[in-house]
């Protein structure tokens, strides 16, 4: 080894690392071949680096022995091309409203530019990837949303029916890591818009996955927002329940915040929130004692 190379066996930051790569074993060795699935999207993707810094986690994740399942949406992008093609987007109550030209554009942009861009950048970190849709084999089956209480028509908005848990189940056995975009399918083969958090919880409770992950652009749930000590790092659904009612939980956080209560109750283990504007929030939350984000889990016995 080359003089300029040679180790001090003192010297701390060295031995650190040596630390946090044993502190990681544990939970490695309790997760091997357990399902991870991660839903990465909206205001966390705007960053190209971290975009890369996230990417690397989910490779890393199935090099030690886990299946990762990355689901994404993309409303940013969506937004943009919308803008330029001049289409007109509208929302009632957080939902996009999707007419026929909408949802050309959303496929158009959820199942090919971004979704085989992510799993491309997989490949170049030496990680196997296969973008798919919901189309894809039947991957995620959906009915049209019927109009909702107030009489409004979303339009090709889906109901998820169904997941094709056979397809994801081999790629995961193959060494792939599937990469679905929330775009869906109804029985005439007619394309539907997803929500990205309801696909990612569906895609988790179908196979009965070990952890699901969401990745937002704020650091998970606060009692007061502008207080960073009052961030909650557990919750049960019940306390989150109970925050919604409060009113703490509000706005766009809600139906994040119901998938979650949605997705315990269904059987997941673990439903987290993390930011994922920050430097590799998978490997954060998943291989270290201290962990970020807030964690929901079942109400205590």
């Amino acid at each position: 080894m080359p003089k300029d190379q040679i180790v001090d066996n003192n010297d701390l930051g060295f031995i650190n690392k040596a630390n946090i790569l044993i502190e990681a074993l544990p939970y490695i060795q309790r997760l091997w071949g357990k399902t991870v699935v991660i839903k990465y999207g909206g205001n966390a993707m705007v960053n190209e680096d971290l975009t890369r810094k996230i990417l690397e986690d989910v490779t890393l994740l199935k090099y030690v022995g886990i299946n990762p399942i990355l689901v994404h949406g993309g409303g940013p992008e969506i937004n943009a091309m919308l803008r330029r093609v001049d289409v007109q987007s509208e929302f009632h109550n957080g939902l996009r409203i999707t007419d026929a030209a909408t949802m050309e554009i959303v496929q158009m942009v959820l199942a090919g530019k971004l979704n085989k861009n992510i799993a491309a950048q997989i490949g170049t970190l030496g990680g196997k990837a296969i973008g798919l849709c919901g189309k894809d084999s039947g991957l995620i089956r959906v009915r049209r949303k019927p109009p909702l209480p107030d009489g409004v028509d979303l339009g090709f908005v889906g109901d998820i029916v169904g997941v094709n848990t056979k397809l994801l189940n081999s790629l995961c056995a193959d060494e792939y890591i599937p990469v679905i975009s929330s775009v869906g399918v109804d029985d005439a083969g007619e394309s539907y818009n997803i929500n990205a958090d309801t696909a990612a919880a569906a895609v988790a409770t179908a196979l009965k996955a070990e952890k699901l992950i969401y990745l937002t652009d704020i650091d998970g749930i606060y009692r007061d927002p502008s207080d960073p000590t009052t961030l909650f790092p557990i919750l049960t659904t019940e306390q989150a329940e109970a925050l919604i009612e409060e009113g703490v939980i509000s706005g766009g956080m809600i139906p994040k915040v119901r998938s979650c209560i949605d997705a315990i109750a269904k059987g997941i283990h673990r439903v987290h929130i993390l930011n994922g504007t920050i430097p590799h929030p998978i490997i954060l939350e998943i291989f270290t004692d201290r962990g970020i984000g807030t964690m929901f889990e079942r109400p205590k016995a």
